[in-house]
């Protein structure tokens, strides 16, 4: 089995001579099932929806630029709404799902990938800029909303020791997904007389497929109080949950999550389902994490500047384009799962810090005036392949083990909020830098600024791996 058997891991996890137990019924867990079959409902969801999705993003590129003569400073601002909306509605997306109890996770996310479904064949519709930003502001909306109530849910599925590789897993189906929408998108442009026409219908037929995975196959989740494995010893039993601590879900010194069963958190025992952002930004391993998120968020290429580069580079032909995200998406296809599995042994901080090291050696090939030819495509593929499949999932992971079930998807929209709105500033600068001084110049500050957020996250993330000592008895019941 790829995943440990959590059914008999609760089932041996009694303390000694307690035998009282209650047993996971998690919707969407089968006894004795390796794998929630929730997480591997919503990869297939995430798959399809990211078929649709990215034979758009391989193709925008290169028709915003090539197409509608958008220069790199008005591809920056606009690839910066396309990335930075949906930091603007995530909030949202996370605060209403946890809002809406048992079936508020599913039923918010099934807007959000509806709503990114219907943008598709409105690209048929417009031609100018405005209406182009403004369907890709909609589109990024249903991202937003969308997220954090599928990450919440995936997090509420796995226990707390195999996060890192259920995010792994989600995330390589995720990636299957991006792999074969450029492939698609390549063939279409090859074979259609309109190729961009033909890759925008067929986009929107794929997403209405994933939109009613979700809706058949994805279970409606039960209230908070029934969820995980909860050992009945004297102060953790069904109606006394509230007593546990929240500091128990927090990571060790390596930053890898506790062992054993995981407690529940009371509805109010740290952080209540309407606290306000600067309630849940008042717990320190969230508000670190945030900050590492912002600080290297503002450094980080988007994906399409960065095939920007490389096309410019190679001066590759204009039909070659939509196969460049092929390479990232298939080392982060393998990498994903394997790097989600050390995440949960060595500490998800370190692998998240790591990931930021190869984005930072792509950057380095980028500036090497020698280097060119395949050599230098495939080695920054890689290593941006690298990146994503050591820092995605990994966040989502660490961030679940931070803040408690009930405000789970406020949490995680609270960092993914943070990362993505730095990235909205990093395109626009990125493409300003590029329009005034030239791509090389602004790979180079993008570059000396990763290296020095860099710095500043590992020092902020050090400063984490100190977990809060454990409330005293009399604490606990108090």
């Amino acid at each position: 089995m790829y995943l440990a058997d959590r059914g008999s891991a609760a089932s041996t996890s009694a303390a000694p001579g307690d035998r009282r137990a209650v047993p996971d019924r998690r919707p969407g867990r089968r006894a004795g099932s390796a794998l929630p079959s929730t997480v591997l409902v919503l990869g297939t969801v995430s798959l399809i929806t990211d078929i649709s999705s990215e034979m758009v993003t391989a193709v925008l590129p290169l028709y915003l630029v090539a197409e509608l003569g958008l220069s790199p400073l008005g591809f920056g601002v606009l690839d910066g709404v396309y990335n930075g909306v949906s930091a603007l509605v995530r909030l949202v997306g996370g605060r209403l799902s946890d809002r809406g109890g048992g079936g508020g996770h599913k039923t918010v996310a099934v807007v959000g990938y509806g709503l990114s479904a219907l943008c598709k064949p409105l690209l048929l519709m417009v031609h100018s800029l405005p209406l182009i930003g403004a369907v890709l502001a909609v589109d990024r909306t249903g991202k937003g909303l969308r997220t954090a109530p599928r990450d919440a849910m995936i997090s509420l599925a796995a226990e707390p020791g195999t996060r890192g590789r259920a995010f792994g897993v989600h995330r390589a189906m995720d990636t299957a997904g991006a792999l074969c929408g450029p492939l698609v998108a390549f063939l279409l442009l090859r074979a259609a007389a309109d190729g961009y026409d033909a890759v925008f219908t067929v986009s929107f037929c794929v997403a209405v497929v994933g939109v009613v995975v979700l809706l058949l196959f994805v279970p409606r989740r039960a209230a908070i109080a029934t969820e995980g494995t909860v050992v009945a010893g004297p102060a953790v039993v069904a109606g006394d949950a509230a007593a546990v601590e929240p500091s128990a879900l927090a990571e060790d010194a390596a930053g890898r999550a506790p062992a054993g069963p995981r407690a529940a958190v009371g509805p109010r025992a740290a952080v209540g389902p309407q606290a306000p952002v600067r309630a849940l930004l008042g717990r320190p391993e969230v508000r670190r994490l945030t900050g590492c998120a912002v600080l290297l968020g503002l450094t980080t290429l988007s994906d399409s500047f960065l095939y920007l580069t490389l096309q410019r580079r190679l001066d590759l032909p204009v039909a070659w384009f939509p196969l460049l995200p092929l390479g990232t998406a298939a080392v982060f296809l393998v990498l994903a799962v394997p790097l989600g599995a050390i995440a949960d042994r060595i500490g998800r901080r370190r692998l998240f810090l790591a990931g930021h090291l190869a984005l930072l050696c792509a950057y380095g090939l980028l500036l090497v005036p020698a280097a060119g030819g395949a050599a230098l495509v495939c080695t920054v593929l890689a290593l941006h392949g690298s990146f994503y499949a050591a820092t995605d999932g990994v966040l989502a992971a660490a961030t679940a083990d931070a803040v408690p079930e009930d405000v789970r998807g406020s949490g995680l929209a609270v960092v993914q909020t943070g990362q993505t709105a730095a990235r909205f500033v990093c395109s626009i600068a990125f493409g300003a830098v590029w329009t005034a001084w030239g791509d090389r110049t602004a790979v180079l500050a993008a570059a000396v600024g990763l290296a020095l957020a860099a710095a500043v996250s590992a020092r902020l993330l050090r400063r984490a791996g100190t977990p809060s000592p454990p409330a005293s008895p009399s604490e606990q019941t108090s």
